[in-house]
């Protein structure tokens, strides 16, 4: 009889989350396993028919959560009652807490011998740490991405947990290996210039809330560099690359913003691990562009600015730092600037000295050559898709 599971991922990299642990999962059974429950193209192209589209769910922050809530509560109930009727093995939630952890108290509430697994830990050390505690009465295990989680969710009282690996550590030589002499040809750019990479989010609203003070922050930055190359040998041209996404390219492009030069704007992950290798810093938000960048030894400065409401209830953090690479390397190293603090003026002072050869360069490039050790799991020989199927393997003939 075929191994049935039952996956709910919310929104675009947990379908990728979903799509590599599916794969494993089919390879280590030989295809005879059925799938079923939410996801987007990279799970249904693993054999799932998915119950509606991401785009239905796909929400960050309290206010695009309540503006949707009455859609998002019928998707919940639907996927709980699509569960109970497929009876499968285990179930896998996949990140988007606000999502998929509704599900799974429910399916816990009807069902309790059901196996429910957590792919991506919620993040309960950075604010909200009473919620770790609460996920033992619904979730058995939690598989994280970031090394330093197990024991966070263990110091917090929360279910057991498996470190299985960032996909990113899979990339790591397309990261390291980008050809970022292709792509300053293809800009018509020198090498030896000074270039900013700009990173201002993947969601709108992130673009729409960052964009305009990076833009501010980059005059600054090329005004600073070009004061002090009057009394240096002269340095190369300022250039700015901003690294985009399908969704926000055209609101990067019909921006109307006083660049001091006019952006490259590039797409595609290999353009922006090029666009990583080539860059003297970055300037970026907050997120998993903070642990591309550190594996590519890119040094940087991040910003971030959510809504009020969101910030109160998110970023009333209990840690000192919300930045990815901060925390797997166990130090504040990269600066960060969140909600008033994110101004140009501060933002340019953080960046200016990171394009020069600066004590505080040098630092940020030798701490940030740890990364990649810090997040390899075991000898490297298992993907962190394969880690993930063995813990779901182990659990699956609990229930039958």
């Amino acid at each position: 009889m075929a191994l049935k599971v039952f996956l709910v991922a919310g929104e675009q990299s947990g379908d990728l989350l979903g799509a590599r642990l599916m794969a494993a999962l089919n390879d280590r059974l030989n295809g005879d396993i059925k799938f079923a429950g939410v996801g987007g193209s990279g799970m249904q192209r693993q054999g799932l028919k998915s119950l509606f589209p991401l785009s239905d769910i796909a929400v960050v922050g309290i206010v695009d959560i309540a503006k949707r809530y009455r859609l998002l509560r019928r998707r919940v109930f639907e996927t709980i009652e699509h569960a109970l009727i497929e009876n499968p093995d285990v179930v896998v939630i996949i990140d988007s807490p606000e999502f998929t952890h509704p599900i799974a108290k429910r399916l816990k509430a009807q069902s309790p011998d059901l196996p429910i697994l957590n792919y991506v830990c919620p993040q309960v050390w950075a604010w909200r740490p009473g919620r770790a505690k609460k996920m033992r009465h619904y979730i058995d295990e939690v598989l994280t991405l970031l090394p330093f989680e197990p024991h966070a969710l263990e110091r917090l009282g929360g279910p057991p947990a498996t470190y299985v690996g960032h996909p990113l550590v899979e990339r790591l030589a397309s990261i390291r290996q980008a050809d970022h002499i292709g792509l300053a040809a293809q800009l018509r750019i020198d090498p030896q210039d000074r270039i900013l990479a700009v990173l201002p989010g993947s969601r709108s609203s992130e673009v729409r809330r960052l964009l305009p003070v990076f833009a501010k922050a980059a005059e600054k930055i090329a005004s600073a560099l070009q004061n002090a190359s009057q009394s240096e040998a002269p340095p190369g041209r300022f250039q700015i690359i901003i690294p985009a996404v399908p969704t926000t390219r055209s609101l990067i492009d019909n921006a109307n913003l006083d660049w001091p030069v006019t952006p490259h704007i590039v797409e595609g992950d290999h353009q922006k691990w090029q666009t990583f290798r080539l860059a003297t810093a970055a300037l970026t938000a907050s997120g998993t562009a903070t642990l591309e960048l550190a594996l590519a030894g890119t040094p940087m400065a991040v910003g971030y600015i959510v809504d009020r409401i969101t910030y109160l209830g998110r970023f009333l953090v209990t840690t000192d730092t919300i930045v990815l690479a901060n925390l797997v390397l166990g130090e504040k190293l990269i600066p960060e600037f969140v909600q008033k603090q994110c101004t140009p003026d501060q933002l340019a002072a953080a960046v200016v000295p990171l394009m020069t050869q600066t004590p505080q360069r040098r630092t940020q490039k030798q701490r940030l050559a740890k990364i990649a050790s810090r997040m390899q799991v075991g000898d490297g020989s298992k993907s962190p898709g394969e880690l993930a199927a063995d813990v779901v393997l182990k659990y699956a003939p609990q229930r039958r």
